[in-house]
């Protein structure tokens, strides 16, 4: 038999790097796709291919996908992990940077989806999986455009799962709660960059604070638990819609489920010491 081929964006670290060599391991043909490729040298020695790939880019998105058509004549998981987190005051953050999040976390991830659909319409089968967060159910403060761009993320993946069933493909939703990567850090520190000072600085030190605890062993899972989410997503005669699962992703969506809003805002100031 053929084997199946995955496509794995943001492959360089955490999360997608995790993914990549799980479903190696499971005997797919994997790509793992990151701006730079010299940051996925280990997953190159342990025989994943590498793909050069920037999903704010037409041109290398389209490239990408028809190098790997090109090589192996199908695509049958796309996992589109690539994001990043833009945290600030939703009146801090310009609108150029609030635009380019929507770029990453959600037009990149759509347009893959367009450029991979029709051959897994050809072929009767495939799997989108788009990779949310526990924040695409719920929300913290400084995090209005993060927060937007995973709520965008469920209801597009809503949307096109009911659009491609007919032609035997499914769409997952993953959505990791607090995971072991870099992202927190990173995350963190742009958050105090944007609004350290002034008049949201007192919560944005409590935000980055928590962040940065989040990143941490204690308040974290290790990111081959959502490489496992995803493998057992894929190989799933017929997989759920959605998959939580990571530090706190369950109890705080079950959590913003049965709490009027107010009270469940309290929770959040609690847990992450934002001041009322």
């Amino acid at each position: 038999m053929t084997p199946k081929t995955a496509l794995v964006t943001g492959a360089s670290s955490g999360i997608g790097a995790a993914t990549a060599r799980k479903l190696h391991g499971l005997g797919y043909t994997v790509y793992g796709a990151a701006r730079r490729l010299d940051r996925m040298k280990e997953l190159a020695e342990e025989g994943i291919r590498l793909l050069e790939l920037d999903v704010t880019d037409e041109d290398s998105l389209r490239a990408g996908v028809q190098r790997i058509l090109d090589e192996t004549g199908r695509i049958d998981v796309l996992v589109n992990n690539a994001g990043y987190g833009s945290y600030g005051a939703v009146e801090e953050v310009p609108l150029s940077e609030a635009r380019y999040q929507f770029e990453v976390n959600v037009f990149g991830a759509a347009r893959l989806i367009q450029l991979v659909l029709p051959g897994m319409r050809a072929q009767r089968s495939g799997t989108i999986v788009n990779i949310s967060s526990m924040g695409g159910k719920i929300y913290t403060p400084l995090g209005g455009w993060y927060h937007g761009t995973k709520f965008a993320l469920e209801a597009l993946s809503d949307c096109l799962r009911m659009e491609v069933r007919p032609f035997g493909i499914d769409v997952v939703v993953i959505e990791p709660g607090g995971i072991r990567t870099e992202w927190g850090g990173i995350a963190a520190a742009n958050l105090r960059k944007t609004s350290g000072s002034g008049a949201y600085a007192a919560q944005a030190d409590a935000m980055a604070r928590s962040m940065d605890s989040e990143s941490s062993d204690r308040r974290s899972s290790p990111p081959e638990v959502i490489a496992d989410t995803i493998a057992k997503a894929v190989t799933a005669r017929r997989p759920r819609t959605r998959y939580a699962a990571g530090f706190a992703a369950k109890p705080l969506i079950a959590l913003r489920h049965l709490l009027p809003a107010r009270a469940f805002d309290t929770v959040i100031r609690r847990a992450t010491g934002v001041p009322a």
